[in-house]
């Protein structure tokens, strides 16, 4: 059973915001280097399990947003008379 990536993804953002806020509040500056680290490598597993997850969808370009579908128009090409 393959897993989903969003796990992945609330993990990493969660410990990128803590870095930032533990950043701001000035804490021990070794507490965020290794954090740091920790979210650097956590970034590259989530990009590593959300380009190899096996989605598929029927979707195309043509479906534009799925709330907000459009219809495709097409606009008359008049020929023009070149002198």
């Amino acid at each position: 059973m393959k897993s989903s990536p969003f796990p992945y993804i609330a993990i990493t953002t969660l410990l990128l915001i803590t870095i930032t806020v533990m950043s701001a509040m000035d804490f021990p500056f070794n507490w965020v280097f290794y954090l740091t680290v920790l979210g650097q490598v956590f970034l590259v597993i989530m990009v590593y399990k959300v380009l190899t997850d096996d989605y598929t969808t029927d979707k195309t370009f043509e479906h534009f947003y799925e709330d907000r579908p459009i219809e495709p128009i097409e606009v008359p090409v008049e020929k023009e008379k070149f002198r």
